[in-house]
């Protein structure tokens, strides 16, 4: 269906072929720090713009877990936790014993930060913690007034200029997706075995489609919409995808009587009602309408925190008023890399007029969809990379692709699995009936069907839905989720 607005500002966009690769150099592991013990670590190197191979170079971080059943060893198992902007180095420092031992030990499992991203040639808009602190201090998280919205505009305009580097110039997925087949080459490995979660599933989508015979096999768990994601739409899932989430978060929290209840659903308007008249007060924090906003998304990534979740949005609804300070988050490189990444890869609109216009439609959608969406306007001025990939999306790979969402997923929508389980034809849909993003992170079925997809191709039965874990609200100890999940220190959420 035509969105009413975004026909008129978006511009068209020509799909590209997949660039003639350079050679895959060889790759020097060597043990990490001490204090990843059981872990390689080394670097490898890509051309920065694949059309210029013999031109300038850039590394690529790498590290992994080796296959510990050496005899009965597969290959290597990429895997990329998503953002984008995460680095794929620590999430397998954290999760590759894990998925390992899920396959059984018989592959490498091998992280990776994309370019542009951690250890991996990292765009850097600021030059200290501070100066990235003062500029995300320097406005509200996303506007909520019509006052804000030009200052916020213009100010995350101006980072097309502050972050204007070579590696800013070559950071789309496709780029990615390209150094991701030379690192295929360079591991040994004939067909690709990859798991991407998040962002990460638009990479494993890419590349199903930029090289679809090189897939051994590809699983995407939270899984983004490329028709949407490469148009610059992404906005028509996120404006009531988190909204559907806290629907459910409410009909839990009365069933179980949580902090927040009973009537969460009403006692949540009442909340934004007055936060949006006047600022609350709660301890040493003063909390905007922005701020509360943000919080009560968390509960569209999470839910093992639910009830932590539902303990501070009661505490805010009780309280009045009161002065503090706010504290500057610390500074990395996800943000940055996260626009370099967003920017690089969507057309989004030029003028305020435009952003305006579809800030009005973001709104519509819920009171989540202007936080989704403003943060994109720092792609204003941004030049979109020429060799981003924007389909087609419906490839035939070599092997089956398969795509597992969430029912009630606040930052990938299962809309996108469906609509990805539809563009491949050589797919299998996996189900999770939960909440929270991400099955791997929460649902033991979900789990146990990725591992043995990923170890000897076994699909799961077409059809087939994970059934939800208990009610957040009623059983957090049954909870297999993350409980270390990261929340961005930035006004962007991470996929």
């Amino acid at each position: 269906m035509r969105l009413p607005v975004f026909g008129a500002v978006l511009a068209l966009v020509v799909p590209l072929t997949p660039t003639a690769h350079a050679s895959a150099p060889p790759i020097a592991w060597a043990a990490c720090a001490p204090a990843r013990p059981g872990f390689e670590c080394a670097t490898f190197t890509v051309p920065l713009d694949h059309d210029d191979p013999r031109g300038r170079k850039i590394d690529v971080a790498l590290t992994r877990r080796p296959a510990t059943d050496r005899a009965g060893r597969i290959g290597s198992l990429l895997f990329n936790p998503g953002g984008p902007g995460a680095s794929g180095i620590d999430a397998v420092w954290a999760w590759g014993e894990k998925m390992s031992a899920g396959v059984q030990g018989r592959f490498d499992v091998v992280g990776f930060d994309p370019r542009g991203i951690g250890r991996s040639n990292p765009l850097r808009c600021f030059a200290t913690p501070q100066e990235q602190a003062a500029f995300l201090a320097a406005g509200p998280i996303f506007p909520y007034e019509p006052a804000q919205e030009r200052p916020f505009f213009d100010r995350y305009r101006s980072l097309a200029a502050r972050c204007d580097q070579p590696i800013a110039r070559h950071m789309s997925t496709a780029d990615v997706v390209r150094d991701l087949d030379l690192l295929r080459r360079a591991l040994g490995d004939r067909r690709i075995t990859y798991f991407g979660t998040s962002y990460g599933s638009y990479i494993g989508t890419t590349y199903a489609n930029m090289f679809p015979g090189n897939v051994r096999a590809l699983a995407i768990d939270g899984v983004l919409d490329p028709e949407l994601w490469s148009s610059g739409r992404q906005i028509s899932s996120d404006r009531v995808a988190t909204a559907e989430v806290l629907d459910e978060f409410f009909r839990l929290c009365d069933e179980a009587a949580c902090p927040f209840g009973p009537h969460s659903g009403q006692r949540w308007q009442a909340l934004l009602a007055s936060v949006r008249a006047e600022p609350i007060a709660l301890g040493s924090e003063v909390w905007t309408y922005d701020m509360v906003v943000q919080h009560a998304l968390l509960a569209g990534f999470a839910s093992e925190r639910w009830i932590d979740i539902a303990t501070v949005l009661d505490r805010l609804s009780d309280a009045s008023a009161g002065l503090s300070v706010r504290s500057a988050p610390a500074y990395d490189n996800f943000f940055d890399a996260n626009l370099g990444t967003m920017c690089a890869d969507t057309e989004f609109p030029r003028t305020f007029g435009a952003y305006r216009a579809i800030s009005h439609y973001a709104a519509a959608g819920s009171e989540f969809g202007p936080y989704w969406w403003w943060s994109t306007s720092a792609c204003a001025d941004w030049p979109v990379n020429p060799d981003r990939y924007t389909g087609p999306w419906r490839a035939r790979t070599s092997a089956p692709v398969l795509v597992v969402g969430n029912h009630f997923d606040g930052s990938t929508d299962f809309r996108g699995a469906q609509a990805v389980a539809r563009q491949l034809p050589n797919s299998r849909l996996l189900a999770y009936a939960g909440w929270g993003h991400i099955a791997y992170r929460r649902s033991q079925c979900a789990i146990e069907a990725i591992h043995a997809y990923l170890l000897d191709g076994t699909l799961p039965a077409a059809g087939t839905v994970c059934p939800a874990n208990p009610n957040p609200f009623l059983d957090t100890a049954s909870q297999l989720a993350d409980r270390d999940f990261r929340r961005s220190t930035g006004p962007v959420a991470s996929r």
